[in-house]
């Protein structure tokens, strides 16, 4: 599933893929992939993501009941 919430987040900080990916010390491809929903980041990832873009892993990573 499409991490929208992710892409989002990183529009509204006005951050490209790359930016984020070398912020966080990975490639700007594992951006895309995640925001793709083709790669599950590890835990530690996701949190490096979630500081830089200043949320909560419930607001990027929790995905709502239907």
């Amino acid at each position: 599933m499409k991490n929208l919430k992710m892409k989002s987040a990183r529009v509204s900080k006005d951050l490209s893929q790359k930016e984020l990916a070398e912020f966080i010390g990975v490639s700007r491809q594992t951006i895309n992939l995640i925001e793709k929903g083709d790669y599950n980041p590890s835990i530690q990832l996701c949190i490096a993501i979630c500081k830089a873009l200043d949320v909560t892993l419930n607001d990027l990573f929790w995905e709502e009941e239907r």
